[in-house]
């Protein structure tokens, strides 16, 4: 089918074109758009259980899977009359108007934007600041197999149960798990959020060795229970979403006896609509499951008394009251050495600093290589890759925690290799006099 071809898709009683529905989306597969817009056609019921009156940031993948995505806050300018928004307002001042999809027929109609999954925020159209949904990301580090996953999301569940709400299980379509809580609309998302770190903080007690509720990287290990998805504007992809893997991986309602041993891989834009069509939504009852937050909001009360505050937010917040300091442990000020320099908590070197992640990883084997007996004392997670910002692009830092290598045995820090600094050469413009 050639790209310049269009095709006209019945839905909810309205026409909506699809343009170059031949375009191939998902390389790997062969997946065309086309067969992105049947899909969530096949699904649109449960799909828009998870987006039906939310305002939705559309992630567009204009290119395919294989090419990086934009994020689009604001409405497209050119819509159909049937096409409904929200105003959003943000920290900033600034505001946005967001779609906010219905039915099916608007479905489709992002999905032939580009969008390959859904990014609803947790409130519905017509109250936005009340969350009427709590979500538990379950982020497992690297190195952590799916089992810790299915069974993090097990003491998930047992923490809900005990504090009378009711979890939705799904798989994120990646490496992880999502739990998705309704909730009554009666808390404000800073309160959402503090009840999210809660459940975080309980399931880190009950399974200490699996989860951690810890913010920095170098602190955990094992799965991350993710509080700051709650936060005000963040979003995470939604149940029925088409992911940008290779083999168009679905995020895919669960039944609680499902995770046990469920496989994400057995989950894709061929195979879901099948599972729908035989068993219906797993989730089917969500809507009618709103619970209370008291309970979790008195346990976070009782982690408060014993020492437990706030936990710290994304860099991209502004600072809380009653946040801790917004710094990384390895760069905190522990204790002050003769020199009047600040010692490190953790014991943090960087060996790679790249323009691109490949180079980086290159780097980091380089270093292995010339420390092989400290690289063998290395646990899976002592090894920390960040996506770094620069001007225009984003560069790869690799660092490594030898917490696990003994004091004597510790590599010195080196120059990095490769030592990319994307600020080099770059010099700032001229200032102008301004004339009097």
């Amino acid at each position: 089918m050639a790209k310049s071809e269009q095709v006209v898709i019945e839905a909810a009683g309205r026409e909506v074109v699809i343009t170059n529905p031949g375009k191939v989306f998902f390389p790997s597969a062969g997946y065309t758009k086309l067969d992105l817009v049947n899909y969530y056609a096949a699904v649109a019921d449960g799909a828009l259980r998870g987006i039906a009156a939310r305002p939705i940031v559309l992630k567009r993948y204009v290119n395919g899977a294989d090419e990086e995505p934009f994020f689009q806050k604001r409405a497209p300018d050119k819509r159909p009359d049937w096409v409904e928004t929200v105003e959003l307002r943000f920290p900033s001042g600034r505001t946005a108007s967001e779609i906010v999809v219905r039915d099916a027929a608007q479905l489709l109609w992002i999905i032939n934007l580009g969008c390959i999954d859904l990014n609803p925020h947790p409130v519905r159209a017509d109250d936005l600041d009340h969350p009427d949904e709590l979500r538990v990301d379950l982020d497992p580090g690297p190195g952590v197999g799916f089992e810790d996953v299915r069974r993090v999301a097990l003491v998930v569940r047992e923490v809900l149960d005990d504090h009378a709400l009711v979890g939705w299980p799904k798989t994120s379509g990646s490496r992880g798990i999502h739990v998705n809580v309704r909730i009554e609309r009666r808390w404000s998302f800073d309160q959402v959020r503090r009840a999210a770190l809660a459940v975080a903080r309980e399931v880190e007690r009950r399974a200490p060795e699996l989860a951690t509720s810890k913010w920095w990287k170098e602190e955990r290990h094992g799965v991350f229970l993710d509080y700051n998805q709650n936060a005000k504007d963040r979003t995470v992809a939604s149940a029925y979403s088409v992911r940008p893997t290779q083999d168009a991986r679905v995020s895919m309602p669960l039944d609680w006896d499902d995770v046990a041993d469920v496989d994400p891989a057995e989950f894709t834009l061929v195979t879901a609509p099948k599972r729908f069509a035989k068993r219906g939504d797993a989730a089917a009852g969500m809507d009618e499951a709103a619970g209370s937050l008291e309970k979790l909001l008195d346990l976070s009360k009782r982690q408060e008394a014993e020492g437990l505050g706030d936990a710290p937010w994304p860099p991209q917040y502004k600072k809380q009251a009653g946040e801790p300091p917004r710094v990384a442990p390895s760069k905190a000020k522990k204790t002050t050495s003769s020199t009047g320099r600040r010692q490190s908590k953790q014991p943090l070197i960087t060996v790679a600093k790249a323009e691109s992640k490949e180079d980086a990883l290159a780097g980091l084997e380089r270093w292995k290589a010339r420390y092989p007996e400290a690289a063998a004392k290395l646990a899976v997670d002592d090894v920390l890759v960040d996506s770094m910002r620069g001007r225009s692009t984003t560069w790869t830092r690799i660092r490594i925690n030898l917490r696990h290598v003994p004091e004597d045995e510790r590599p010195a820090e080196e120059t990095p290799d490769p030592d990319y600094d994307p600020w080099r050469g770059w010099r700032p413009p001229p200032k102008t006099r301004s004339s009097s």
